[in-house]
């Protein structure tokens, strides 16, 4: 089995513009790159997992979202920093696209969006890591059986504090973020 780092999207991964599915307007966190490389170095694989309820409130559709993951996906592999999957959530509660509207089992802080990303990849959740700019992803990953990692970069307003959302570590940064990240099967 293989160790794998699960990172959040859209606050962590790129910078936070809500609903953006413009490829030209996407930003790369600054470290990603070189961040993204070491950690395939130490032999991770690197895996996106993402709520996306602009799918759900009709705000995109999963043509314009596919798009964006292109880009993404290619612009860093430009660069040697492959990923190697995508996983995104469309529903919400309060969605009004029926297919996605509702609740489910893949909307972080619930662990489906790992537990897929880990079937498919044949991932040891337990050496592996959750990166998220909220709490809901590192309780996400904690429920998943990874280890977490909070990026605290003002992202997070709730502060719901409960065993499951308490990080493993914690990084001002997604560059710091990626150094900090111990090689898989050695303890922070």
């Amino acid at each position: 089995m293989r160790s794998a780092v699960f990172l959040d999207k859209d606050g962590t991964l790129v910078e936070n513009l809500p609903f953006n599915t413009e490829p030209s307007r996407l930003v790369l966190a600054p470290g990603a790159v070189r961040g993204l490389r070491r950690l395939r170095r130490l032999g991770y694989r690197l895996l996106v997992v993402s709520n996306q309820s602009g799918l759900a409130h009709g705000r995109f559709d999963l043509r314009a979202l596919a798009r964006l993951w292109r880009h993404l996906s290619q612009t860093l592999a430009i660069q040697g920093a492959m990923l190697d999957g995508f996983y995104f959530c469309p529903h919400a509660v309060d969605g009004k696209v029926g297919a996605f509207a509702g609740s489910c089992s893949c909307r972080k802080p619930a662990p489906g969006l790992l537990l897929q990303a880990a079937a498919d990849h044949d991932i040891d959740l337990a050496s592996s890591w959750m990166v998220g700019d909220i709490l809901d992803d590192v309780e996400a990953g904690h429920r998943a059986g990874c280890r977490s990692l909070l990026l605290d970069n003002g992202n997070e307003t709730e502060w719901r504090r409960t065993a499951l959302r308490l990080p493993d570590l914690i990084a001002p940064d997604l560059r710091t973020a990626m150094r900090v990240i111990p090689p898989p099967g050695v303890a922070p």
